[in-house]
């Protein structure tokens, strides 16, 4: 994995890691599992990345399958957290924006990896500064 992806990778494992923090910390009786999604994810991306770092092939192919299964699992909770703000549930305002944060970095986070996956494989990149 190249510097730059490893970089990103490591930024993304600690941007959740904060954000399950904050969404903890913003209602600690109902929110726990935001602390421990947001830690464990976070700390398998910095994992990830660490290994990328240290040249372990497979470490791409799981941050890979971690950022997908994130960016699915957050476009459910966000359809979910934006269809009660909808219905009128307003404290679900706070949620749906973090977790609509989390799908923007794992949305962003994706064609980096994949575009890492295709110069490890000796493909060409595709350029995504249009």
């Amino acid at each position: 994995m190249n510097t730059k992806t490893v970089g990103y990778l490591i930024f993304y494992g600690a941007f959740l890691i904060v954000m399950g923090l904050i969404g903890y910390l913003s209602n600690p009786e109902k929110a726990k599992t935001a602390l421990m999604s947001g830690g464990t994810f976070g700390a398998l991306s910095i994992l990830w990345g660490v290994l990328g770092a240290r040249g372990v092939r497979w470490s791409l192919p799981a941050a890979i399958v971690t950022t997908v299964f994130l960016t699915l699992v957050f476009t459910w909770r966000a359809t979910v957290g934006w269809l009660a703000v909808l219905d009128g549930k307003s404290e679900k305002m706070f949620t749906a924006i973090l977790i609509t944060l989390m799908l923007t970095a794992s949305a962003l986070m994706l064609p980096c990896l994949l575009n890492a996956r295709k110069i490890a494989t000796g493909e060409k990149p595709s350029d995504t500064r249009s």
